[in-house]
């Protein structure tokens, strides 16, 4: 098998000739990339229901808009909590119940009480199932153009606006895919 370069906390964003309609104009946050398979999560994509309905405790620790966002399409009864620690990427003690991901970007543990977590969080965002790709499958998706894959920001896991996150995430690229921002929703009435 050929040696898989990790793709662990970048972003995917689609592709506007991606045909998939659970990946139109999604940007998706990696948490897990290896010769295994790929696993992430949709960063915009909130769904009406509040944090608190379903996790008591972590409602008041989600950042605005205090929904739980539908991470994909893969086990929607499953939640994942992802979280920024200020300070998490400089390699100082990691909180109990926070596993990095990528620099001061990692999950939480949602068993763990939390008061836990409280202090140490920046921001947290609870996401409804996740998008995963087997091995090899997610490499043959790069090749065939359906994702743009760029560096991820902390902000981005807790972005204010999530339905405008694909065009400000193209729109901050240092290429031509900063014009992809401009891309309209649907061409045939261009």
């Amino acid at each position: 098998m050929t040696e898989v370069s990790s793709l662990t906390g970048r972003l995917l964003v689609a592709t506007p000739a991606l045909a998939d309609p659970n990946f139109d104009r999604t940007v998706v946050l990696l948490l897990d990339h290896d010769e295994e398979g790929s696993l992430g999560v949709v960063l915009n994509r909130p769904t009406p229901v509040d944090v608190g309905d379903i996790l008591e405790g972590w409602g008041d620790l989600a950042v605005e808009p205090g929904v739980v966002f539908q991470g994909g399409p893969v086990s929607l009864d499953a939640a994942l909590g992802v979280a920024v620690v200020p300070g998490g990427a400089s390699g100082e003690t990691t909180p109990l119940g926070w596993r990095r991901v990528h620099g001061a970007i990692g999950l939480v543990d949602l068993e763990a009480p939390p008061e836990l977590l409280a202090s140490a969080l920046g921001s947290l965002r609870i996401f409804a199932g996740y998008s995963g790709w087997g091995p090899g499958q997610l490499e043959d998706e790069l090749v065939d153009g359906a994702w743009y894959v760029v560096e991820s920001e902390p902000g981005d896991v807790s972005s204010p606006s999530p339905e405008r996150l694909w065009r400000e995430v193209l729109r901050r690229q240092r290429s031509e895919l900063a014009m992809v921002a401009t891309y309209p929703d649907d061409p045939s009435l261009n």
